[in-house]
């Protein structure tokens, strides 16, 4: 089998956080969203993966990954000029996937637990593709399947009234048969080629599709909400390891993950689950967690953070108590308003200073 990661689109609702840089590469526990789509597809035994590219910060992404042998994978780029679905992406990978059955991953899809007994599953199989099905609050967001008597019945994408809470999720099994599919497709309503759309077509030709469904931890990040949530939910999992140093006033609870040759003072606390990446200077009197990463070579001082985003080289100097916020790379807030809470979404390198 081989892996897909769709990497492109506008990544509109989560702006300015998109303004320079593409959405899946976006840090949820210090690590970008897409690199948890490429353990997943590797925890299956997947080693060969495309991944889609497109759109501001292609570059970043090439950076990034490489080749992919700091992942143990190899990494194919394919070129989606702009956006037309999710359809037409995968249709592009077509030469590479070749003969082989496949496994495709929106590179905003987070979930916590192994699929790997699934892929098993539907590579000994003859579906000719498995889906992955969560129930959601809000079904009105996400392609919905309908399901009667454990058979899908039917799938269709973003509907006005939902028929079922059925989402689904951003992770297909599919073979190259799909293809053929993708060929006959005509753009919908939004001029794009929907996956759904082709399932549905599938579907009533008579196609075998199954499903299965997770029952763990699934979140399309497609919003700073969800970012911010899926970054608490990574936390909690995390083991805690200490490669930094403190002195004798810092205090520690809860799950805490500090990175080697960052320094926490002056009677900070920190509450787990909390991460705080390389080469960061926490204190004095700075106040972090619960359900807060710091990314690397950031500096923190007198500010009190919670359910929040820090990413690499940011700069607080401040009383302020951040919230429910994301603050991008090379950030910087030196303000004195004490006591006064704030939910900030800061595109990369904004400044905040009085």
């Amino acid at each position: 089998m081989k892996g897909i990661i769709l990497h492109g689109g506008h990544g509109s609702r989560l702006r300015p956080l998109t303004h320079t840089g593409p959405k899946q590469l976006l840090p949820i526990a210090n690590k970008p969203m897409s690199e948890y789509c490429i353990e997943a597809i590797r925890d299956c035994g997947i080693t060969e993966i495309a991944i889609i590219i497109g759109g501001i910060g292609s570059n970043k992404v090439k950076e990034y990954y490489g080749t992919g042998s700091e992942f143990n994978v190899k990494i194919t780029y394919v070129e989606q000029d702009k956006p037309r679905g999710i359809a037409h992406a995968i249709s592009l990978c077509k030469e590479f996937i070749g003969n082989e059955k496949f496994l495709v991953f929106l590179g905003d899809n987070i979930i916590q637990k192994s699929i790997n007994d699934i892929s098993k599953k539907f590579e000994s199989s003859d579906y000719d593709a498995l889906i992955l099905l969560c129930k959601v609050e809000n079904p009105e967001r996400f392609g919905i399947a309908d399901v009667k008597e454990n058979r899908i019945i039917r799938i269709m994408e973003k509907p006005k009234n939902p028929p079922t809470n059925l989402a689904v999720t951003g992770i297909y099994f599919l073979t190259p048969k799909i293809f053929e599919v993708f060929s006959r497709l005509k753009p919908s309503h939004r001029n794009e080629l929907e996956i759904t759309d082709a399932l549905q077509m599938m579907l009533e030709e008579k196609n075998r599709i199954n499903f299965e469904m997770i029952t763990d931890y699934w979140k399309d990040t497609g919003t700073p909400d969800d970012i911010i949530h899926a970054n608490g939910e990574v936390l909690k999992n995390m083991k805690p390891y200490f490669l930094g140093v403190k002195d004798d006033s810092t205090e520690f609870s809860g799950n805490v993950m500090v990175d080697k040759d960052s320094k926490i003072s002056g009677s900070s606390k920190i509450s787990g689950p909390c991460i705080i990446g390389k080469n960061c200077i926490i204190g004095p009197n700075v106040i972090l967690g619960p359900n807060v990463s710091i990314g690397d070579n950031s500096k923190l001082m007198r500010c009190d953070i919670q359910n929040s985003i820090v990413m690499k080289n940011c700069y607080v100097d401040s009383k302020i108590k951040i919230r429910n916020s994301i603050l991008a790379s090379n950030s910087k807030i030196t303000i004195d308003e004490e006591n006064d809470e704030k939910i900030l979404l800061l595109g990369e390198g904004t400044k905040i200073e009085f």
